[in-house]
């Protein structure tokens, strides 16, 4: 008798194989037979009209902190994610002195929109170095598996200290060894990899520069030996490209070095709309000459989510909204904006909103679109903001005002900030079917306040094999393969993400034609009261974890048995 037999389910097994009719059988962590299963299981799960996947592999996530406080790791697990790895963008918890908390948290807060009092209660620094930081993680019950990657931030600081956190003060030799060796106690504690960010988009909560944002080629090889040493790893990047010939010297560098794989985040912007294409490239030249780059992409618009609970709206910035509506609870600031002197003066100081980030979203309706549930990310031009001012004959401001208004201050916009500047999702598809990439930039557990992509894998399934009116779709068993087997290879976890005989027992159970994703919502249920964006699905009937059914229907079961992943695997 097995432990657990799934029947009858169309099974979608990870290998890009076509679907197929199968049981599937496990016993203890292991799935032991895919394909007429005579022998009966002391629980069964009947998935006739069902599809059986393996569980998701999510690469790029920061639930760093969140790690400590949520057994669940939420939203992702709600999503058929089954594993996921954090310490992307060089950022996180470890290695850090005891008087460096402070910084690692305003750094996280700034980076990723993670607020910075709930990591100051949630993150209780009970460890030091990054084994240490391992072990802590380790000993929490985790419904699902989770891999940790060595951040440059920290690293960097706890070798070099205050002259670290200056991204320009060059490192000495003695610290490039001491951040390889660093490098390799986490590699042997069990850390996958290592990681760092070249952009000037991540600045800490003060504004200033991470430490890592110009360091010298010498600080990145020296540091990417240590997995030479211990002859295992994944390197991952995060660049704003702006000299290809200096970025491809440091990134081939870099793989040289560590004899290693390393990822680079690749987005569409609307600054350059064509420069993805000279990164995959050059990517691909690489590639050809054996030198074992790729690109992570995402598979929808990046996207802010602007509201009146979220971390940016087109009037946030307005002095009066800021001085007499910003620290109000929401209902009474709804009240307040709907009296029509207030309207009229935030409209009016709406026009002045032109500088910086803010100003950019604030005076671009064009791009700016009800979100709705079901939410659209690929909506019609026409949708827009400025699109529907036109037809009903009012200034886009007004439609913006107004659309925040809706449902007592709780509706969201869509505002993609990258991967849509020509109005549709035809340069994420050629992304997703290029060689050399693979999925990742879910970002799960960050931009709590104005971003919510942890449900990526859903939105793979419903909008790329289902649900897509405006282009081509992908085929059902191409998208699954994308995010369970190739995102697992990418960093080394060769025992998950394919069904197949001996592999780790990590399934999803799904009903594809109801499944649904929901449009996201603000909770305020981080540590002191944090808010975060968050996002549920209906349709995944049964979510198996290691042989145990941790969601049946999209309810928790409160089985723990996720694992800290020690290293590469299989």
């Amino acid at each position: 008798m097995h432990d657990l037999v799934i029947r009858n389910g169309k099974v979608v097994d990870g290998n890009g194989n076509a679907p197929r009719m199968a049981d599937v059988a496990i016993d203890g962590d292991r799935i032991t037979a895919v394909g007429h299963v005579a022998d009966r299981g002391r629980e069964e799960i009947d998935a006739a009209g069902l599809l059986v996947t393996p569980g998701f592999v999510d690469i790029h996530t920061h639930y760093d902190g969140q790690v400590v406080w949520d057994p669940a790791i939420t939203p992702s697990s709600w999503h058929g994610v089954t594993s996921i790895v954090m310490g992307n963008c060089g950022v996180g918890f470890a290695p850090v002195r005891p008087d460096r908390h402070e910084f690692l948290i305003s750094v996280m807060e700034g980076v990723e929109d993670i607020p910075g009092a709930a990591l100051a209660e949630g993150v209780d620094f009970t460890w030091e170095s990054f084994p240490e930081y391992l072990d802590a993680v380790e000993a929490i019950p985790h419904a699902i598996d989770i891999g940790a990657q060595m951040p440059h931030s920290a690293l960097r600081v706890y070798v070099m200290g205050d002259r670290g956190r200056d991204h320009e003060e060059a490192a000495t030799a003695e610290e490039i060894a001491e951040m390889r060796r660093l490098t390799g106690e986490a590699l042997d504690a069990g850390a996958l990899g290592f990681t760092t960010s070249r952009t000037i988009n991540h600045r800490d909560k003060e504004g200033n520069q991470i430490p890592t944002l110009t360091n010298a080629p010498a600080e990145l090889w020296g540091i990417a030996q240590a997995l030479a040493d211990k002859g295992f790893g994944h390197l991952e990047i995060v660049s704003d490209f702006v000299d290809l010939d200096k970025e491809f010297e440091i990134f081939r560098g870099m793989v040289e070095s560590a004899a290693a794989p390393l990822s680079i985040l690749l987005v569409q912007n609307d600054q350059s709309p064509n420069r993805w294409r000279r990164v995959l490239d050059r990517i691909q030249e690489a590639r050809a000459e054996g030198v074992d780059l790729r690109a992570q992409v995402a598979i929808r618009p990046v996207s802010l989510l602007l509201g009146l609970q979220s971390s940016m709206h087109p009037f946030i910035t307005c002095p009066t909204y800021r001085r007499e509506l910003a620290d109000l609870d929401l209902d009474e600031r709804v009240a307040r904006m709907r009296e029509p002197e207030m309207r009229a003066t935030l409209i009016a100081e709406h026009a002045s909103r032109t500088h910086g980030m803010s100003g950019m979203v604030a005076q671009s309706f064009h791009k700016m679109f009800p979100l709705g549930d079901p939410p659209d990310y690929e909506p019609a031009p026409e949708t827009s903001i400025q699109g529907r001012a036109e037809a009903a004959g009012v200034a886009p401001v007004e439609m913006a005002y107004d659309q925040l208004l809706a449902r007592d201050g709780r509706e969201l916009m869509l505002f993609p900030l990258a991967n849509f500047s020509e109005g549709n999702h035809d340069a994420v598809l050629e992304m997703n079917l290029a060689e050399g990439t693979v999925p990742g930039l879910s970002d799960g557990g960050a931009h709590c306040g104005v971003i919510c992509d942890a449900s990526f894998p859903t939105y793979m399934l419903t909008h790329w094999v289902r649900d897509r009116e405006r282009g081509e779709r992908l085929p059902l068993e191409y998208v699954v393969q994308r995010q369970s087997r190739d995102t697992a290879r990418q960093v080394g976890l060769n025992d998950r993400g394919t069904i197949e005989e001996g592999m780790l027992a990590d399934v999803n159970v799904i009903d594809f034609d109801n499944l649904t994703l929901r449009a996201p919502e603000m909770a305020y249920d981080l540590p002191a009261g944090g808010r975060r964006l968050i996002q549920r699905a209906e349709g995944y009937r049964a979510t198996i974890k290691r042989g145990q059914v941790i969601y049946r229907d999209g309810q928790a079961t409160g089985l723990m048995p996720g694992q800290l992943i020690r290293g590469p695997q299989g």
